[in-house]
């Protein structure tokens, strides 16, 4: 079938945003061009969550960051400690 690439969860629109869209059709992130440099040079703004990841050259770069963080939130979170049981009684 090919090597998948997080470009191909992009779809464009409205023009000059992409978003990323996920196996069930949500929204998941979303990429946005910008020029830059007094219009000389573009740059790709990656959002996930409605946090800027940062700032691409290339729209694939920006692709990967936003994937990269969807991956994440569905990966082992940091221990957050033991609950606090203290309060029960038996």
């Amino acid at each position: 079938m090919g090597d998948w690439h997080p470009i191909l969860a992009a779809v464009e629109g409205p023009t000059g945003v992409w978003r990323l869209i996920d196996p069930q059709g949500r929204e998941y992130g979303r990429v946005e061009i910008r020029r830059i440099m007094h219009g000389t040079d573009t740059r790709y703004k990656a959002v996930w969550r409605g946090e800027v990841l940062g700032w691409a050259t290339t729209l694939r770069e920006a692709c990967e960051r936003v994937h990269r963080a969807y991956l994440q939130a569905h990966g082992p979170v940091p221990f957050a400690g033991y609950p606090d049981l203290g309060g029960l009684t038996h």
